[in-house]
């Protein structure tokens, strides 16, 4: 097989991938995108994209329910499940199709197969050959099914997204954003749920305030949360699943078991050693501060990395490095310090920086922290009452702002303003002197004292 000769050659088209590609092409760069399933990778096929759409779902079925304390003669009813599937699947459908487009269009090679490393230079797929003056691997994760006995009985969050019904009752296991997230969506349209954590509350990554008022309101929304339950086995016997513990408890009657106990790195099958590609000890490739790994042409990107496992991570670390690459900015790199995130729950979460604990393990008494704890102004006349709450952790003589914790309705759009502030070094003084927007649940994170 002949070589082909490229500026660029990305694997993965998945969204970090996707933006290096389209950024070395602004430039001029002769790239090319592998990617062996859907473009769009895991935030468009079974990620961010149809998980928002589920997320809308909730957030309408909530207000259903809320309708008849604002006057309105309405209610839930009964909820197709099938037809949001066809018009979310649709819509990620349209997506995959744009993508491939916009590839098309800034003249990015799209080759549809597995890639694999013949050796340092050399990247075979489709039964082709490439090789580039960079390589980048952007190839992302998959989640983890657990080896236990009858793990292979539940699903994961790619199985969340093929049902074609909503289960009844719902064992979910874990504690972090992707268990959280589809408990309350399972939730909200009308499943019974349960959740299993390991430890006293969900997202121990996250400011203790944040996962035990998560908690807290999972309760009142009727889902029952078990503390500190370690999964041992799963039964499966006369359409029933059983979660069983190792503690011997035992917790039967479900009809659809979710695995949400983390991801790993889609190394298999690239051939890595034949490149002599450095991996940590749990698969994912080592990188420094410009996305280099051990070797000198060959970068990587996203999930695959470890690093922060976000989309919009992936998409500002992969145009970084093709602005470094081909675009003549030497240094450019992505900070990986106060990036911002949001958790889809119900109710949602914002968060950026570091939380109290941890601030005061590095600065000691030098912390300050403020708090709010409210009904929002929209369940003033509901009879649900949802709490909002939100902190600021404050570091150093001018309280410079370390980190900014919210959960409450609406979380998720009021953070991206304020963490532009937070980057650029905003302190609780200059919180203080913005005039507040009001009623709005987003002016207290202004007038807290």
């Amino acid at each position: 097989m002949s070589e082909q000769f490229l500026d660029l050659l990305v694997i993965g088209g998945g969204s970090g991938g996707l933006a290096c590609a389209q950024r070395a092409a602004e430039y001029g760069a002769k790239a090319a995108v592998i990617e062996s399933h859907r473009l769009g990778g895991t935030c468009v096929n079974v990620g961010c994209v149809p998980k928002k759409v589920m997320w809308n779902a909730a957030q309408v079925a909530a207000a259903l329910d809320d309708a008849r304390d604002y006057g309105f003669d309405a209610g839930p009813g009964a909820h197709d499940w099938m037809a949001l599937k066809g018009k979310r699947d649709g819509y990620v459908a349209r997506l995959n199709a744009i993508y491939e487009r916009n590839l098309a269009a800034k003249g990015i090679e799209y080759i549809r197969g597995r890639a694999g490393f013949a050796d340092a230079r050399v990247v075979a797929a489709g039964g082709r050959r490439f090789a580039a003056r960079h390589v980048v691997i952007a190839t992302g994760g998959s989640p983890v099914i657990p080896d236990l006995p009858g793990a292979e009985y539940g699903i994961t969050s790619d199985g969340f997204f093929a049902l074609d019904e909503r289960p009844q009752r719902v064992a979910i296991v874990g504690s972090g954003y992707v268990a959280c997230e589809l408990a309350g969506a399972f939730r909200a349209l009308g499943s019974e749920v349960e959740l299993f954590i390991r430890k006293d509350r969900p997202l121990t990554h996250f400011d203790e305030m944040l996962g035990g008022a998560l908690m807290r309101e999972m309760r009142a929304a009727g889902m029952v949360v078990h503390q500190r339950v370690a999964p041992a086995a799963v039964r499966h016997d006369g359409g029933a699943t059983t979660l069983i513990a190792v503690d011997g408890r035992e917790f039967p009657g479900f009809d659809c078991l979710l695995w949400a106990v983390g991801r790993s790195p889609n190394v298999a099958g690239l051939d890595l050693e034949r490149a002599g590609v450095g991996v940590d000890a749990a698969g994912f490739i080592e990188t420094d501060a410009l996305q280099d790994t051990n070797v000198a042409h060959i970068h990587a990107i996203g999930d695959v990395t470890g690093r922060a496992a976000l989309t919009p991570v992936a998409i500002a670390a992969g145009r970084r490095l093709s602005d470094r690459l081909f675009g003549g900015r030497d240094g450019r790199h992505l900070d990986y310090r106060l990036i911002p995130t949001v958790v889809f729950t119900h109710p949602p979460i914002g968060t950026i920086g570091i939380g109290e604990a941890e601030a005061r393990a590095i600065h000691g008494t030098d912390v300050k922290t403020y708090l709010s704890d409210f009904v929002g102004m929209y369940n003033a006349v509901t009879a649900r009452k949802p709490r909002t709450e939100m902190k600021l952790v404050c570091v150093g003589p001018a309280e410079r702002i370390a980190g900014c914790h919210i959960i409450g309705a609406g979380a998720d759009e009021m953070l991206q303003g304020f963490a532009v502030a937070i980057r650029m070094g905003a302190t609780k003084a200059d919180f203080d002197d913005t005039v507040a927007i009001h009623p709005t649940s987003a002016e207290e994170l202004v007038t807290m004292r």
